[in-house]
């Protein structure tokens, strides 16, 4: 698939990165569903559009080799929320048994990741500085203190966007999103160590420049 392209496993999850700059021809748009159709012709900007057929394209692509039909016979479903039962939780296959998987997308860039147990994945552009202390704020106490011994302002930034990156994926993992909070798990803002929130692991994902990302691996494997 152009644009695609298979990262280093972390663990047993396998990762993608997807550039999602790329036009995607008719026939491959074609492989959308009704619900993912009405949310790309739904976006204002062309850029917006273009980005999302991209990465959801890539994400069927992926999953329909793995699961050896076409890529738009690949059919989704959303699981019960954990916090209230509403049919909003993580997404899952809808009609084949295969593996657990997440998509996540934000500027020029798409991560895909396939586990055998639930996992979240998350990329983020870096944020501004002024945007990476209002995250920072929303963090775990114990990761608002790491951040306070941090003096180096482009270091600081960067352990912010760590942060939110992990927390984001774990989130995702569990099926809550930020309606959980993101004060509740830590998760670390160094890049030594992490956090294992709930019997979790996280990694982070090698991204280009300008970007941050991890994913979060539940337990049963």
């Amino acid at each position: 698939m152009n644009g695609v392209r298979e990262l280093p496993a972390a663990g047993p999850m396998r990762l993608w990165l997807i550039d999602t700059t790329r036009d995607t021809p008719a026939n491959e748009r074609r492989t959308l569903d009704a619900d993912e159709t009405r949310r790309a012709a739904s976006f204002h900007f062309d850029r917006h559009r273009v980005r999302y057929v991209a990465a959801h394209v890539a994400l069927r692509g992926i999953l329909g080799e793995r699961l050896g039909r076409a890529p738009g016979d690949v059919r989704f479903t959303r699981l019960p929320c954990p916090g209230c039962g509403g049919p909003h939780g993580r997404p899952a296959l809808a009609d084949a048994a295969g593996p657990h998987f997440s998509l996540s997308h934000s500027g020029d860039l798409a991560l895909v990741a396939l586990a055998p147990a639930p996992v979240g994945a998350d990329v983020e552009e870096l944020p501004s500085a002024e945007v990476a202390e209002q995250l920072a704020a929303a963090l775990h106490p114990r990761e608002r203190a790491e951040l306070a011994e941090l003096d180096d302002a482009r270091e600081r930034r960067l352990a912010v966007a760590r942060a939110w990156v992990r927390k984001e994926a774990y989130l995702k993992g569990i099926g809550t999103g930020l309606a959980r909070g993101t004060d509740r798990d830590y998760v670390g803002v160094r890049s030594e160590s992490s956090g294992t929130p709930d019997g979790w692991s996280l990694h982070d994902v090698p991204v280009p420049e300008g970007y941050a990302a991890a994913v979060a691996l539940g337990p049963g494997t």
